[in-house]
C-alpha cells in the first residue's frame, strides 16, 4: 500500500493524504457475505447517548469476517484482496476447496493464489492459523483468541502484530502491541504473520468533512459549555477551571484510574504502561 498526497489547491488539501488502494484487487464485495449494517449513533438499546460524538457518516453493509478460523484441516486459496469500511485492515476473500466462501483479515504479504490452511500441524506461513502452543517462540501472530473456540479478539486492527515470547506449562507468553505482556492458554488460536494496510497510521484525514463521512461529529470543549452542561463551563469570557479536570458527570478526567478489576487482569504479566509485574 503506497500514501498519496494532493497538490495544496485548498486549506484541505493543502495536507490531505490518502491510500492508493494498489494492492485491492476487487472492488464489489462477495454479496453472500453482506448483511445490513443498521446505525446506532452511540446509543445503546434503550436510547441513550453511551458513546458521544458519534452519528452520520456514509451508508455501509457488514462484512462476515471468519475471526474463528474453524475450518481445520481444509485448505483454501485466496481469491482477491478487498476493502471494508467497517475496519482499517483489509480483508482477504477465500474459496475453499469444500466451496464454502469466507472472508479473513488480510495479512501482510498475502496476494491472490496463495493457500491458506487453519490446523494444529499446518505449516507457520502468513494467514495460516494455529494454536498458540503450536506456533514456534519469536513468531508475529494476530487475531488472537482470549479463551480457546470463541474467535480472536485481540490484534486485529491495521498493522498489528503481537509477539510469542515464551511458554510455560498450559500457557504462552505473548507481547501486544501496546507493550503489555499477557499470557494466554495454549489452546487459544492465532493466525500467523502481520496485519496489512501498515501506512494506515500515516494517513492524514485533512479537513472535517472526512471525519463527517466516517461517522464522527464534533467534539465540542467544555470550556465552551454553560455551567449546567459541563463542569468547566460558564464564565464571563475564558475562565480557568478552578478544579481538576473533570467529565461531563463530575467525574475526574485525569489521573483517575477507572477500570475495573476483571478475572482476564491474573493473566498479565506486565502493564503497558507500568513495567511493574503482577503476583
Amino acid at each position: 500500500m503506497g500514501i498519496k498526497t494532493y497538490k495544496p489547491t485548498s486549506p484541505g488539501r493543502r495536507f490531505m493524504t490518502t491510500a492508493t488502494f494498489e494492492e485491492l484487487t476487487k472492488v464489489a464485495p462477495e454479496k453472500s457475505l453482506l448483511v445490513p449494517l443498521k446505525k446506532k449513533a452511540g446509543r445503546n438499546n434503550r436510547g441513550v447517548i453511551t458513546v458521544r460524538h458519534r452519528g452520520g457518516g456514509n451508508r455501509r453493509k457488514l462484512r462476515i469476517i471468519d475471526f474463528k478460523r474453524d475450518k481445520i484441516g481444509v485448505p483454501g486459496r485466496v481469491v482477491s484482496i478487498e476493502y471494508d469500511p467497517n475496519r482499517s485492515a483489509r480483508i482477504a476473500l477465500v474459496h475453499y476447496l469444500d466451496g464454502e466462501k469466507r472472508y479473513i483479515l488480510a495479512p501482510l504479504g498475502i496476494k491472490v493464489g496463495d493457500i491458506i490452511e487453519a490446523g494444529e500441524n499446518v505449516e507457520i506461513r502468513s494467514g495460516n492459523a494455529l494454536p498458540l502452543g503450536s506456533i514456534p517462540v519469536g513468531t508475529l501472530v494476530h487475531n488472537i483468541e482470549f479463551e480457546p473456540g470463541r474467535g480472536g479478539k485481540l490484534v486485529r486492527s491495521a498493522g498489528g502484530a503481537a509477539q510469542i515470547v515464551g511458554k510455560e506449562e498450559s500457557y504462552v507468553v505473548v507481547r501486544l502491541p501496546s507493550g503489555e505482556l499477557r499470557r494466554f492458554h495454549s489452546r487459544c488460536w492465532a493466525t500467523v504473520g502481520q496485519v496489512g494496510n501498515v501506512d494506515h497510521q500515516n494517513i492524514v484525514l485533512g479537513k472535517a468533512g472526512r471525519s463527517r463521512w466516517l461517522g464522527r461529529r464534533p467534539a465540542v470543549r467544555g470550556s465552551a459549555m454553560t455551567p449546567r452542561d459541563h463542569p468547566h463551563g460558564g464564565g464571563e469570557g475564558r475562565a480557568p477551571r478552578g478544579m481538576p479536570p473533570k467529565t461531563p458527570w463530575g467525574k475526574p478526567a485525569l489521573g483517575c484510574k477507572t477500570r475495573r478489576r476483571k478475572p482476564s487482569d491474573r493473566m498479565i504479566i506486565k502493564r503497558r504502561n507500568e513495567g511493574v509485574a503482577l503476583a
